[in-house]
């Protein structure tokens, strides 16, 4: 956790020169409604004379319901991936969130649902539910830092036992989140979200995963998009590291 905080602190100290200037800004206009949908197709393809052929595709939908006062979130991802001898991945995720107030208030309410399936983390089956707080230290046109935390309730079933020998189990566990967006010239995004998500019951329990993307605007709803993505379910001795670049879609409506 002091690596963690360690981290944490750099990344906000990088960002500083940036922020000190920058008021906060909050959606003052009538409450209207915003619609999005948005589509990114990545993947990355390596051949070799003597390895063969090695490749994984990273696809995700998300679609967005922004008022005021509420915003509603679902998100789903697929990634599929082959090597010359066994399947790498084939992991799904699916996830619904709600935040309140987040537009009018630096301390506001979120709700968290999610499924998760994953060959390369060992999961048969994760459900988890549960809700917190969040706050928004930065909100301006070009930067937004977000941190949150709250408690999940969490039940899962492995693909293979674990170091006590279960194959299933229950547990509630702290989920803390950092997010950070940075928009250059209006350009260049820099978008990144980060979980930290500790079990109550057990010290070694915990998942960590990283999400880190910079997409290059092509056309208004058109972007060329790179992504680092990496995730850690300690208790199962599973993590992957994925690499992808690709087209992203969006329209608002």
């Amino acid at each position: 956790m002091r690596t963690i905080g360690m981290l944490l602190g750099w990344i906000l100290l990088s960002f500083q020169g940036i922020a000190q200037n920058e008021d906060s800004v909050f959606k003052k206009e009538p409450d209207t409604t915003i619609y999005r949908l948005g589509f990114t197709g990545t993947g990355n393809i390596n051949r070799t004379a003597v390895n063969g052929t090695t490749y994984i595709f990273n696809n995700s939908l998300r679609f967005s319901i922004d008022k005021k006062i509420l915003t509603v979130n679902a998100f789903s991802n697929w990634i599929y991936g082959e090597n010359p001898t066994r399947k790498t991945n084939n992991d799904f995720l699916f996830i619904v969130d709600a935040d309140l107030f987040k537009h009018t208030r630096k301390l506001y309410y979120w709700g968290l649902a999610g499924y998760e399936k994953s060959l390369s983390l060992k999961l048969y089956d994760r459900y988890q539910f549960g809700g917190g707080l969040g706050y928004t230290l930065v909100n301006s046109g070009k930067l937004n830092l977000v941190v949150s935390n709250g408690l999940l309730y969490e039940k899962s079933a492995l693909r293979e036992p674990d170091k006590y020998g279960r194959t299933g189990y229950e547990t509630l566990r702290n989920s803390f989140r950092f997010k950070n967006r940075l928009v250059i010239n209006e350009l260049i995004t820099l978008d990144g979200v980060h979980f930290w998500q500790q079990s109550f019951a057990d010290g070694q329990d915990y998942i960590l995963r990283t999400t880190n993307t910079v997409s290059f605007r092509l056309k208004k709803w058109l972007s060329l998009t790179v992504g680092l993505t990496y995730n850690k379910v300690n208790f199962t001795e599973s993590e992957n590291l994925l690499f992808n670049y690709g087209l992203s879609v969006e329209n608002i409506f």
